[in-house]
């Protein structure tokens, strides 16, 4: 029963992830099209953290049925673990800016357990 719901988790993650990748493809194209600002791009970046986080919060409630607001903040914390690992990787090293650290980890996974609570 224990892999059954990790393996579930696991596909929930990677539709998060899916619908990350379209929704920026998406930004990319109305960035180029509409030569977007930095403040826009920024705050569509986090629009997009925000409702992921919440489509895969919703989901894993729905299928796991059971303590659906830690399923979906365990989702949340692990969509932002991994984002954070990758724009480390990336950046190569972590950056001064801890508020936009903590802001997006908070709204990963708020948006994710509130998904998890209204499944």
């Amino acid at each position: 029963m224990g892999k059954n719901r990790i393996k579930t988790a696991a596909k929930v993650l990677f539709a998060m992830y899916v619908l990350t990748g379209m929704a920026l493809v998406i930004l990319a194209a109305l960035l180029y099209k509409f030569d977007l600002s930095e403040q826009v791009v920024n705050l569509s970046i986090l629009a997009i953290y925000i409702l992921t986080g919440f489509f895969g919060g919703f989901l894993a409630g729905k299928l796991q049925k059971v303590r659906k607001f830690l399923w979906g903040a365990l989702l949340g914390a692990v969509y932002f673990l991994i984002l954070f690992i990758v724009s480390l990787l990336l950046n190569h090293g972590f950056g001064n800016d801890a508020v936009h650290f903590l802001t997006t980890m908070v709204l990963c996974v708020a948006s994710a357990t509130v998904g998890g609570m209204v499944s």
